[in-house]
């Protein structure tokens, strides 16, 4: 069975987004092995120099590719990027499933991803013009996970 991993900046701090998040890989489970992989955020404070800021990506966007295996086909999740509908997002996500054993998404932190990280990225999905907090965007991913699953296996689902 063909993995899909996400990797993830931070824990899950709020109890609804951690039971909706076990609730979409409990019915993932069926369709393709899925796992969450978070690494640590970096602290950092509100008001933040642009070096500063920089020094935050490259930290964690040296704890995501630690855990990005090499012959993985990687999705660097970004705001602003090229959008799918969720039929075209479930047959991308088909046919790299046939093509690679390991499927990567990424999702940043509060201030995204670093360059290193969309460098290693095979495709940068956007999901929406809006912006959505990071963790929310978690649970979003395994929603249109699960309904890709369920395109591709030809059974319904609500609209």
């Amino acid at each position: 069975m063909r993995g899909v991993s996400i990797v993830c900046v931070g824990r899950l701090k709020e109890k609804y987004l951690r039971e909706a998040s076990a609730e979409y890989e409990k019915r993932l489970a069926p369709y393709f092995r899925t796992e969450v992989l978070e690494v640590a955020d970096e602290r950092a404070p509100e008001s933040l120099s642009e070096a500063g800021r920089r020094q935050v990506l490259e930290k964690e966007g040296a704890r995501i590719l630690a855990r990005i295996p090499e012959n993985a086909y990687v999705i660097a999740l970004a705001p602003g990027a090229a959008e799918m509908s969720s039929e075209a997002f479930a047959a991308h996500l088909q046919r790299t499933q046939e093509r690679h054993e390991q499927t990567v998404f990424v999702i940043g932190g509060s201030l995204g991803l670093s360059e290193e990280v969309y460098a290693r990225a095979d495709l940068t999905l956007g999901f929406s013009l809006l912006t959505f907090p990071h963790q929310l965007m978690r649970v979003i991913l395994l929603e249109q996970l699960y309904r890709s699953a369920k395109i591709n296996h030809g059974e319904p689902y609500h609209k």
